[in-house]
C-alpha cells in the first residue's frame, strides 16, 4: 500500500474537510521513513488538511498552506523578536528556517524572551529555537547556526531564503543583513522596539529600507532601547506583525508595509504608518 492509499485510510471526516491526525501523520512518517513535512504536502495534494492547520485554512487556503510548507524564512536574531517570530512561523507552518544567532541566554533575558527560561541559562539561543520549533511542529526543518551573521558569511547563510527576518539589536548589523539580502534578492521584515513601541517595516531589495528609518553614515551600536528597555509584552507585539508581513510576502496576499513604518505604542493604545516615497 503506498502513501496516497494510506492517506485516504487514515483521514477522518470534519464536516465538509477531510482531516489527518497528528497521531497519524507521525505513524505514516515512521511507516515510510519520511520526514513529517512530506506526509503533510502529500496529504494536502488529496484535499486532506493535517489537523493543526484547521484554524488558519480560511485564511491561508489550500494553495496557500502548500506554499508556506515549501517556504524557506530565514530568522536572524533568536532573542525577544526572534523567539516569537520563530514560534508563530512554526505554528504557521512554514517549513524550513534558518536560526541564526551566536548568542547564549543571560538572566536579562527571561524578562521578554520566549526561549528563555531558568534552566537554559548559558545556553545557544539558535539551539534553543530548533528545539522549540520541534516541539510546536515537527514538520518544521530548522537549519540551526550557532554564529554571528557577518558580511563574509552571509551569502552563504541567507542563499535559499524566500524572506528574511530583522530580529536583531544591533543597527550595523542590520545594515549588514540588509545589503545581503539586497545581493539575493530577498525580501526582508524589519522590526524594532523599545520600551512601548514597536516598529515593522517589510523591506523588498529595490528598495531603500534602512535608511530611511536610520539614516545613513555612522551608526551608533544601540538603539533608544539603552533608555527605555525592553519590556515582556512589546516584543511580542512586534513579533507578531512580523510573522504576518512574512505571511503576506511568501503566500503573495495582501498589502506589505512596503515602503510604510507600523509604529505601534502599547502605552497610548495608538498605531501610525509613516509613508515614504517610492
Amino acid at each position: 500500500m503506498d502513501l496516497q492509499e494510506r492517506l485516504a485510510e487514515l483521514t477522518s471526516t470534519h464536516g465538509e474537510l477531510r482531516l489527518l491526525s497528528l497521531a497519524d501523520e507521525r505513524r505514516l512518517a515512521r511507516e515510510f521513513g519520511i520526514h513529517p513535512r512530506q506526509v503533510e504536502l502529500a496529504a494536502l495534494a488529496q484535499r486532506v488538511l493535517p489537523a493543526r492547520y484547521q484554524r488558519s485554512l480560511g485564511t491561508v487556503g489550500w494553495e496557500g498552506q502548500e506554499k508556506l510548507l515549501r517556504a524557506s524564512v530565514a530568522v536572524v536574531g533568536a532573542g525577544g523578536l526572534g523567539g516569537y517570530v520563530i514560534e508563530g512561523l512554526a505554528r504557521m507552518g512554514v517549513g524550513r528556517l534558518v536560526v541564526i544567532d551566536g548568542d547564549v541566554f543571560e538572566e536579562h533575558n527571561l524578562n521578554r524572551q520566549l526561549l528563555c527560561t531558568e534552566s537554559v541559562l548559558g545556553q545557544a539561543k539558535a539551539a534553543a529555537a530548533a528545539g522549540r520549533a520541534a516541539e510546536v511542529n515537527a514538520a518544521v526543518e530548522v537549519k540551526v547556526v550557532d554564529g554571528l551573521l557577518s558580511e563574509e558569511n552571509a551569502p552563504t547563510l541567507l542563499a535559499g531564503a524566500d524572506v528574511a527576518i530583522d530580529a536583531l539589536d544591533s543597527l550595523p548589523a542590520r545594515f549588514v543583513l540588509e545589503r545581503a539580502v539586497k545581493g539575493l534578492g530577498v525580501p526582508l521584515v524589519h522590526g524594532a522596539i523599545a520600551g512601548y513601541i514597536a516598529q515593522v517595516m517589510t523591506i523588498f531589495p529595490e528598495d531603500e529600507g534602512l535608511a530611511r528609518i536610520y539614516g545613513r553614515g555612522n551608526l551608533p551600536e544601540k538603539g533608544v532601547e539603552t533608555i527605555y528597555g525592553n519590556p515582556a509584552a512589546t516584543p511580542m507585539l512586534c513579533a507578531a506583525c512580523q510573522v504576518q508581513e512574512a505571511i503576506k510576502v511568501l503566500l503573495g496576499a495582501g498589502e506589505p508595509l512596503r515602503n510604510r513604518l507600523l509604529i505601534i505604542d502599547g502605552e497610548y493604545g495608538s498605531a501610525e504608518v509613516i509613508k515614504f516615497g517610492q
